[in-house]
């Protein structure tokens, strides 16, 4: 079920943290920083995602995107987002932000054996995630740029042709249910 409040996270330390650093105030599209976690994380629960990935969905933007550099904590506070949600889903929250897009999207789908590079754009590290870890990634970041996709049609018609592309390479990374979403949306 898709919502756009925080009902389901009143008691919630991971939704404290983000209206303590200004996500519920914060223009995104289709409303706030906070609506748009929680869409995120609402597609990837619908999707049946794994509880730590649904967390870190929620928290995906603490650190900053190579395509959104609003950083909502500083890399040197990772210990408060790791009190609030837990060591896995940071760990998950910092891959997702760390992601150099341009070196890293174009073997991120590779199949086993071929060579698979990840590079850091926080360290400059270069290596190879593990599988889950890669779709871990691409499930998070279907479900970041769908929920874009369906609140701003501008971005839609900007980027869903390169998107449809982008994704159906990650196919084997990702869910059945993501995977149809994909195509409702984009396709």
């Amino acid at each position: 079920m898709m919502h756009s409040d925080d009902d389901q996270h009143t008691d919630s330390p991971a939704i404290a943290l983000l209206k303590e650093v200004g996500a519920e105030t914060t223009k995104h599209s289709g409303g706030t920083l906070l609506a748009h976690l929680l869409r995120v994380e609402a597609l990837l629960a619908a999707w049946g995602a794994r509880p730590a990935l649904r967390t870190a969905a929620l928290c995906h933007a603490f650190y900053g995107t190579d395509g959104l550099p609003l950083a909502l904590l500083e890399l040197s506070e990772r210990d408060r987002l790791v009190e609030a949600i837990g060591a896995e889903a940071e760990e998950l929250v910092y891959f997702y932000a760390s992601c150099d897009r341009a070196a890293s999207y174009p073997t991120l789908a590779a199949p086993d054996g071929e060579p698979v590079t990840f590079r850091d754009r926080f360290t400059g590290e270069e290596f190879t995630p593990s599988a889950q870890r890669r779709r871990d990634f691409a499930e998070l970041t279907v479900a970041n740029e769908l929920d874009l996709a369906k609140v701003n049609e501008s971005f839609r018609e900007r980027n869903g042709a390169g998107l449809l592309e982008l994704f159906t390479r990650w196919a084997p990374l990702l869910s059945e249910a993501t995977r149809r979403e994909v195509t409702e949306v984009l396709g």
